[in-house]
């Protein structure tokens, strides 16, 4: 696809778009689901009590392979494409979107706060945080923008920060030993602590965790950064506005990314087998291995992308996968109320099944889950033009309550 691409007009909201967004959600919540929504290591009894047979091993492995890391760069990758959206709508009236989009930010890490006390996992407040890096690319070069993608995508931010520290943890002492004393402590104030209790770990804890994983060498923050931009750049080149006119482009996306996951693959092979049985976490040659997994979940994402715009294009497909859409444009709402639910389902403030439901019982519990929420947001949308959470934080964000009802 050539950089000169010029959408025509204001976008408007784009289908796939808002389909894209409702299957990057269902993945995550899969993912959150049959980790009991707890976004820490785990102990080993939990894995001994939700591994029972060859399927859930199945399960768990398929899951990996195919979703986890991957929906959430998808969704990090729709987050830097809206934001594109919101800056270029308000250039093309003239006016300047940054300080709205700062503010939106601001909410956006409120809404984030609350969400975070009940599960940890929370990624809004990470969005928020990284958001403000992201309005000064708004007039930074296409070349530039793919360039910084890429060096981030590549470990550079990885490689400084174990330069720097030697591997030493920055704002938590956690680790992912499962026998970890604050592991099982935090294991079981999920399964035996109040509501209460569980808001307390998540709101202090929680937040120092997070960031380790997120901003410590692990750097997960940094490949979401790294989407965020992809996001932007696709946004430039209005690929969703021209989908089904970019074959070829879209068809050199697809290649090169299962080229890019082929030689991740292998690469990632080499590196830890090279390491022996004594996998050490602070070497060099394990930060070159996390970086080469970075860049497998990159690629699939990028085929995931590839793949569902080429089946846009048919008309079936079309249907099937639009039934994805309303379960996007309500994606804010979705996202929060299925952490309450779950949490309440899984933790001992509520029915207390952490750790009591195999994998596979898991997966299929997800499953079913989902296909309520898109029901239950096709039937909401056609009341109501937002989703709650979506027209709170449009109102607020604008300083006037919009039209709710249609």
């Amino acid at each position: 696809m050539s950089n000169t691409i010029n959408p025509a007009h204001s976008f408007q909201r784009i289908e796939i778009i808002d389909a894209l967004r409702g299957f990057a959600l269902a993945g995550i919540v899969i993912c959150h689901v049959v980790e009991n929504y707890m976004a820490s290591a785990v102990p080993t009894s939990f894995n001994e009590a939700v591994h029972q047979g060859i399927i859930d091993d199945i399960v768990d492995a398929l899951i990996g392979i195919f979703l986890r890391g991957k929906f959430l760069a998808l969704f990090s990758f729709l987050f830097g494409l809206s934001f594109f959206i919101q800056m270029d709508n308000a250039h093309r009236r003239g006016g300047y979107f940054g300080g709205r989009f700062f503010w939106r930010l601001v909410l956006l890490m409120a809404i984030g706060f609350i969400h975070s006390l009940f599960y940890r996992g929370d990624i809004l407040t990470v969005y928020a945080l990284l958001g403000i890096f992201l309005i000064p690319f708004h007039k930074v070069n296409n070349k530039w923008v793919l360039g910084f993608a890429t060096l981030l995508f590549f470990g550079l931010a990885r490689y400084i920060l174990f330069y720097l520290t030697g591997g030493e943890r920055i704002f938590s002492d956690s680790n992912m030993d499962p026998d970890d004393p604050k592991i099982l402590a935090y294991y079981d104030t999920l399964k035996n602590g109040s509501l209460w209790d569980v808001f307390a770990t998540n709101a202090t804890e929680g937040h120092l965790d997070k960031a380790e994983y997120q901003y410590g060498f692990f750097g997960r923050g940094y490949f979401t950064f790294a989407f965020f931009l992809v996001g932007l750049y696709a946004g430039r080149l209005g690929f969703f506005k021209r989908f089904k006119e970019e074959r070829k482009f879209t068809k050199r996306v697809l290649i090169y990314s299962s080229i890019a996951l082929v030689v991740s693959i292998g690469a990632a092979a080499a590196v830890f087998a090279s390491m022996g049985p004594e996998f050490d976490p602070k070497s060099w040659n394990a930060m070159i291995g996390f970086t080469t997994m970075d860049i497998g979940n990159a690629a699939m994402t990028l085929m995931y992308i590839a793949i569902f715009a080429m089946l846009f294009r048919k008309v079936k497909w079309e249907q099937r996968l639009g039934k994805f859409a309303p379960y996007g444009r309500m994606a804010l709402t979705n996202y929060v109320f299925q952490s309450i639910v779950f949490t309440f389902i899984f933790f001992g403030w509520g029915l207390g099944l952490i750790g009591e439901l195999r994998q596979i019982y898991a997966f299929l519990i997800a499953i079913v889950f989902i296909a309520l929420q898109m029901w239950l947001s096709k039937l909401w949308l056609k009341y109501f033009a937002y989703g709650p959470l979506e027209w709170a934080w449009r109102s607020l964000t604008f300083f006037k309550a919009f039209p709710f009802k249609k």
